[in-house]
């Protein structure tokens, strides 16, 4: 896992795209580009990443991120919140809801039916070995760690004690009841992926991610029959022939009309290294079926369920072009199409876990991080964007 984490507000002008059926998306406009999250002199931390967006029943919009950071690997994480209440055309200034002893890393969302906000986020010390590098390099002048960085880690890092630290590695979720006002303290989900756990046509709570920091890491299925309060283990996810589970990665699932679960997979095994793969379940999610390539590279992914029953999935692009794409299903998972480009101007790999809600109005929102060129640190971006009828 060490290694594997290590591994100009702008408005577009509202362009829709209709190509060719069979090779093109379906047709859409995407009708603002710009930054949410705040730039400027005061935030000695400006990096923000891994964020999830949520929406409650009242179109009120959420995004979770971790925040607070120096870069991509440091001991300041922590996971903020803000909101919007005009369909994401202003966000509040952020809100840390949880900042424990070490890093804090991707902030998941959902809003249960009881209308809980349930965050999640997994903790690290990744950035153990920068430090100690960073130490053993400091009478050689190492140019990435000056005598005030390398002070201010070590003053986050000494915050509790070895045995300390060792004991606020896990996976987290933390409830608010009134609306993001008040936090609970934190409980432990038994899985972790980036966008958290979903919630179920039975009410039930399903999170299907990895057990980090557990012998042996497992992939697999925890459930919360009380709108997140405690979670059970369910199922030991399958794996494909000839690959490990350990290079199975940052899942995330949706349930479909017709009531099967397709979860999705950041896959870095040798075959389709790089791809997303798809598992599914016909039983709320105690058997699976064995992962299965559908064709996309890129991840990793989110879903959600469209108003007209579609799925989508949205997902981070590493290479040209860089950014982030969505595709659809109109059957429940077996075919998706090919991509909607919804940003595809990055400038480096330092982008992407995208994620979508959708406004009653049928608008689209989607968030993600990204490093760009007039920014210092990386930053958390929007698209507005709406698909239109063929």
């Amino acid at each position: 896992m060490k290694h594997f984490l290590m591994s100009m507000i702008v408005t577009l002008v509202a362009t829709s795209v209709t190509l060719p059926q069979e090779t093109s998306p379906p047709p859409f406009v995407i009708l603002e580009t710009k930054i949410i999250t705040p730039v400027d002199q005061y935030n000695q931390h400006l990096y923000y990443g891994w964020p999830t967006v949520g929406i409650d029943a009242n179109d009120q919009l959420f995004a979770v991120a971790s925040g607070g950071r120096d870069e991509h690997v440091c001991p300041f994480g922590r996971v903020d919140f803000i909101r919007s209440h005009d369909g994401g055309e202003t966000w509040t200034w952020p809100q840390t809801a949880l900042d424990g002893p070490i890093d804090d890393r991707d902030a998941g969302i959902v809003v249960t039916p009881k209308g809980t906000i349930i965050m999640t986020t997994f903790t690290s010390l990744a950035y153990e070995g920068t430090l100690n590098a960073a130490i053993a390099n400091k009478n050689a002048g190492n140019p990435n760690f000056s005598e005030t960085k390398l002070r201010n880690w070590l003053a986050v890092h000494h915050r509790v004690s070895v045995e300390e630290r060792q004991n606020a590695l896990g996976n987290w979720a933390v409830r608010s009841t009134d609306n993001g006002v008040n936090w609970s303290q934190r409980i432990d989900t038994i899985v972790n992926s980036p966008h958290g756990p979903i919630v179920l046509a039975d009410g039930r709570l399903l999170y299907v991610g990895r057990k980090l920091w557990a012998k042996p890491e497992l992939c697999g299925v925890a459930e919360s029959t009380d709108d997140g309060k405690t979670w059970q283990w369910v199922a030991e996810l399958p794996v494909r022939d000839g690959d490990s589970s350990g290079q199975y990665h940052e899942w995330h699932a949706v349930q479909t009309p017709g009531g099967r679960i397709v979860a999705q997979i950041r896959n870095h095994n040798p075959a389709n290294n790089n791809e997303t793969l798809q598992c599914e379940s016909d039983d709320g999610g105690k058997t699976w079926t064995k992962p299965h390539t559908i064709g996309v590279w890129g991840h990793p992914s989110h879903l959600m369920r469209l108003q007209d029953g579609h799925i989508l999935m949205t997902y981070g692009h590493r290479r040209a072009p860089l950014g982030n794409q969505a595709r659809i299903s109109a059957d429940e998972g077996k075919t998706w199409s090919e991509p909607i480009i919804i940003s595809g101007d990055g400038v480096s790999g330092d982008l992407g876990y995208p994620s979508t809600v959708q406004l009653k109005d049928g608008t689209l929102i989607t968030v993600w991080y990204e490093k760009m060129q007039d920014y210092p640190k990386c930053v958390l971006r929007m698209a507005k964007w709406k698909l239109l009828e063929e």
